[in-house]
């Protein structure tokens, strides 16, 4: 790897101990994770260098290593700064600044009191939203509930981001009660430093950020009022950042690549002669043995399959049937049979007929339990 910027390397080792300095991964310093997480925030000021690095960055790769390989969380981290929070870590930070008048604004629609309150007191978003926005509230939340907002970050883009921070607001300025103990900007501030364990309770919160009703629509036309006045008074940015993408889906929709088709998997194997449901047709019957066919052409020969059984014959059979087990009892020619009386032939044909009957029977039943005992 290049030897980098010495400006950045010396600032980056300087922060290292400050990242989740009690998680495993970084509480010694030169540890496997304080290399990780180095590697990292060196590669990016490599592979961005107009940008460099931004303190805010070294919480997002730090989460980022907790979940995956260093060279997986580099990518991630790309990403964040690309497509989710473009231009968040830029040397003037004029998309945070942009973001947090944004947010001022939308505040008004969600909580007049909390709105009203803050103007009169005249605080700048930057004051309380930075480190929420640009860390992604990973130093603000507890880790349970970090994980949920990231989630719903990843998927659904900076709206989230939006949308926890005025839950936050709400409910930490949203009442006359609450506002009793901010009677200036400091204990305002402070108010907002020291957020009640009750607001960033996992279940709380996230019930809190999806029943909210902001919607990209409304960053987005809210963005571009805030930049039309941003031009009008401050003139243009300087940091020309590529559009926001609000979420994975927007992403994969903006970079179309050969993703590979997923493919059926069968889970489970049917024998060859099941119906499936909702097929048309009858199941195919299952195949016959050499030794069956051979029968049922000596008995098609003999001409024993051409004539019905008359009642008398289909009683003897049924009794024979009853009587006899199944057992495999070769077919004589009826040229060599030997002579018998003219009243017993019926009789023994109807014999040996229902003999074959029961053992293709016999065969038929093995043959279908065999192949239930296989698939099952």
């Amino acid at each position: 790897m290049s030897p980098g910027d010495p400006k950045w390397l010396d600032v980056i080792e300087r922060d290292l101990h400050r990242q989740f300095p009690f998680h495993e991964m970084f509480v010694s310093r030169g540890g496997h994770g304080q290399q990780d997480l180095f590697r990292v925030l060196k590669a990016y000021t490599l592979y961005r260098p107009e940008e460099g690095y931004c303190q805010a960055q070294a919480p997002i790769a730090a989460v980022l290593l907790m979940h995956m390989p260093a060279e997986q969380a580099f990518w991630c981290l790309v990403q964040i700064c690309e497509k989710y929070l473009p231009g968040y870590y830029s040397e003037k930070l004029e998309a945070i600044q942009l973001d947090g008048e944004i947010l001022f604004s939308l505040l008004q629609k969600v909580s007049p009191v909390a709105h009203k309150h803050l103007s009169r007191q005249k605080i700048d978003p930057l004051l309380y939203m930075t480190e929420w926005f640009m860390c992604a509230f990973a130093r603000t939340l507890p880790w349970s509930s970090v994980l949920r907002v990231w989630d719903m970050f990843f998927c659904e883009g900076v709206k989230i981001i939006f949308r926890v921070g005025l839950v936050l607001l709400k409910h930490a300025l949203g009442s006359p009660e609450k506002l009793k103990a901010c009677q200036g900007q400091y204990e305002t501030i402070e108010q907002l430093r020291s957020l009640s364990p009750k607001i960033m309770q996992e279940a709380f919160l996230v019930q809190e950020v999806v029943e909210l009703p902001v919607t990209e629509r409304q960053i987005e036309r809210e963005h571009l009022i805030q930049l039309r006045r941003w031009q009008e008074t401050r003139g243009e940015l300087q940091c020309r950042s590529p559009p926001r993408l609000h979420g994975a889906k927007a992403i994969m929709e903006a970079e179309p690549g050969p993703w590979p088709t997923l493919q059926p998997s069968p889970s489970i194997r049917l024998p060859p002669d099941a119906l499936l449901p909702g097929s048309k047709g009858k199941p195919k019957p299952p195949k016959q043995s050499q030794k069956e066919k051979e029968q049922w052409k000596q008995a098609k020969a003999s001409g024993q399959l051409d004539k019905p059984p008359t009642p008398s014959q289909a009683k003897v059979a049924a009794a024979a049937g009853d009587a006899c087990p199944p057992q495999d009892v070769p077919l004589k020619d009826p040229a060599h049979q030997d002579p018998a009386p003219q009243d017993s032939a019926p009789q023994d044909s109807a014999h040996h007929r229902s003999q074959d009957s029961v053992h293709h029977h016999s065969q038929e039943s093995l043959t279908s339990q065999e192949s239930e005992d296989t698939y099952l």
